[in-house]
């Protein structure tokens, strides 16, 4: 927010607490029904005109819920993003699990809250109609959140600790919803939607079915990190699930992966080797002079001011470069209704690559090519094997 702007006290819908931004800052002021948030507002605003715009001096007993949940979130912006500033889903993930929070306990000072309270958010969550381990995830989130509040003092060590005693939600014993396991996406489901989706969308499906990446590693795929060098290629990733575990992951690209990349790499113009090989903005444009060849009737002056203006109003539709594992997944989704088949999501394509490895050269394989670090997790791909080795046993045993 520039400076001359004046910062106004604004009611946030869902939870009814106050806030106001300040400087592109949101800082929270308590309910908005209480005279004391407006008091306070009036207080920093002073302070703020004057140039005195430190944070409000919080500590654990006096900082609320809503406060502790804004100053994570400004901390996560930051915080979760890939190399070159592109943010990660992590974010999107922390508020869809705080909305219940901020429902429930907005203004509570984070000194009063107990297990009891999360308890009560976790049965919101499960009420709400979510799946059991999506219940669990966002509730280790705001476990996650409590901790850090503790290392900025902003929340008591004792409150933390007290949180981590809720075990999470057993399989078959509570009344959330259960989910199927994720199995491979057949073959012919591929095939089947990628005349429903753009190249890039296309390109990104293809790869990971031959590569067995993980959605956000194919999405944050550029020139600059593939060694094309060699009868097979080495993309190295910048960013990537265990990065901040020291660990290094490099995806080995077979002729199939390359046959799928050539097409993007050798385009004119030469791409940008900084940016994601996959562009969203691309597709865009794509789409939209495929709807101008396609335009039955020449566009008339007047329609063409009135776009112009309504652009310059909304400020245009804003694509961004790269591609998103939320618009991934939603045009995957789009695609397979238009196709008429069931349902599939892109994390399945992994699963896919990593039964054909395992069956063709072992567990082992596998696991290397995925990028896990021990066998087990390995083991989570291997329904279709074990449909294969009965396959063998009743022709063979």
């Amino acid at each position: 927010m520039p400076k001359n702007s004046t910062p106004k006290l604004r009611r946030h819908k869902s939870s009814g607490h106050a806030y106001a931004r300040f400087d592109g800052h949101q800082i929270w002021f308590g309910r908005h029904d209480d005279p004391r948030s407006h008091q306070e507002f009036a207080e920093y605003f002073h302070r703020w005109k004057t140039g005195d715009s430190k944070p409000l001096e919080r500590d654990a007993s006096t900082t609320t819920v809503a406060v502790l949940v804004a100053r994570y979130l400004d901390h996560a912006t930051i915080y979760y993003r890939r190399a070159g500033g592109m943010p990660t889903g992590t974010v999107d993930a922390i508020r869809y699990a705080v909305r219940p929070l901020l429902q429930l306990f907005a203004s509570v000072p984070t000194l009063s809250f107990t297990v009891q309270s999360l308890k009560l958010v976790r049965d919101r969550m499960v009420q709400s109609g979510l799946a059991r381990n999506t219940v669990n995830s966002r509730v280790g989130r705001i476990v996650h959140m409590f901790r850090w509040g503790c290392e900025e003092a902003l929340v008591s060590a004792t409150v933390y600790h007290e949180l981590r005693v809720l075990m999470p939600l057993q399989r078959g014993r509570s009344k959330a919803r259960e989910t199927e396991p994720r199995r491979p996406v057949g073959r012919e489901h591929v095939d089947a939607i990628l005349p429903h989706v753009s190249r890039q969308i296309a390109g990104i499906v293809e790869l990971m079915w031959w590569s067995g990446m993980r959605p956000s590693e194919a999405l944050a795929l550029r020139p600059a990190d593939i060694d094309t060098t060699g009868d097979v290629w080495d993309y190295k990733l910048v960013h990537h699930k265990t990065l901040h575990h020291g660990k290094e992951r490099t995806v080995p690209l077979g002729p199939k992966a390359q046959d799928v990349l050539r097409p993007f790499l050798m385009r004119v113009p030469i791409p940008d080797p900084e940016l994601p090989l996959f562009s969203a903005s691309e597709a865009e444009a794509e789409r939209n002079e495929q709807r101008r060849r396609n335009r039955v009737t020449p566009m008339k002056p007047s329609d063409a001011r009135r776009k112009e203006k309504r652009a310059e109003r909304i400020g245009g539709r804003k694509v961004g470069q790269g591609y998103t594992v939320g618009s991934l997944r939603r045009a995957v989704a789009r695609a397979c209704k238009k196709a008429e088949i069931p349902h599939w999501t892109p994390h399945q394509l992994r699963h896919a690559a990593a039964t054909r490895i395992r069956q063709e050269a072992g567990v082992e394989a596998a696991s290397l090519a995925l990028g896990h670090s021990n066998l087990v997790t390995t083991e989570i791909y291997a329904e279709a094997s074990r449909e294969r080795t009965r396959q063998i046993m009743r022709d063979l045993g």
